[in-house]
């Protein structure tokens, strides 16, 4: 008797669960796609409220999200708080996603460029020394003639790591001799002629098309 009033409690309790899955499966509702007299368009798919931003996509802080001031100009000043872990954060992402055209060095003689992709500028000539910290951002944001945007495949942060990264390349070659170790200073003396050439073996800078 107790086995049998288990399997008849196992079947009630089956067919209940099932009459309520029916219940809720069979219940008026609109399907996707389907026709819908009630709103005027005559579609049940109903499209999203004016001004909707999904969530983590509002970007208001225009220093952050797009480089620029309330001006309208490139920021000077890098708008997250530079660390030994934002740098090696952008060297470590430059490294993937720079290097293969601009060289590790920042050169602009990375591997696809010996294999006869067109050189970058290096970052090293007067005008990328001199440009604002925004618009290097921008550049990876958006593209510059022959390169395509990254926006899609390196984040906001990560951005502004390698922007910090570029900059420390740039104070690497233009740094006062005065605030090196004396050791530093020695390697320095020591080092080869073509390891001091912010170019690459004395090729001259190339400037981007206008």
């Amino acid at each position: 008797m107790t086995k049998r009033a288990l399997v008849l409690a196992l079947a009630a309790s089956s067919l209940a669960a099932a009459g309520c899955r029916q219940g809720l499966y069979n219940q008026q509702k609109m399907r996707p796609f389907r026709p819908d007299p009630i709103f005027a368009d005559g579609t049940s798919a109903r499209p999203l409220p004016a001004g909707t931003v999904p969530r983590g996509f509002l970007r208001d802080d225009r220093a952050l999200d797009f480089g620029q001031g309330p001006d309208g100009k490139f920021v000077t000043e890098i708008p997250v708080p530079v660390t030994k872990d934002l740098l090696l954060r952008g060297r470590a992402r430059y490294d993937i996603y720079c290097s293969p055209c601009h060289g590790r060095s920042g050169d602009g003689l990375g591997m696809i460029v010996q294999r006869g992709f067109k050189r970058p500028p290096s970052f090293y000539i007067d005008r990328l020394r001199n440009e604002r910290i925004g618009y290097f951002f921008d550049v990876m944001s958006n593209g510059f003639n022959q390169m395509s945007s990254y926006a899609s495949q390196v984040p906001v942060a990560d951005r502004w790591a390698i922007a910090a990264w570029v900059r420390a390349l740039q104070f690497s070659r233009s740094a006062p001799v005065a605030l090196l170790s004396d050791h530093d200073r020695q390697e320095l003396k020591n080092a080869p002629a073509a390891a001091a050439d912010p170019i690459g073996a004395g090729a001259p800078p190339q400037e981007p098309p206008k």
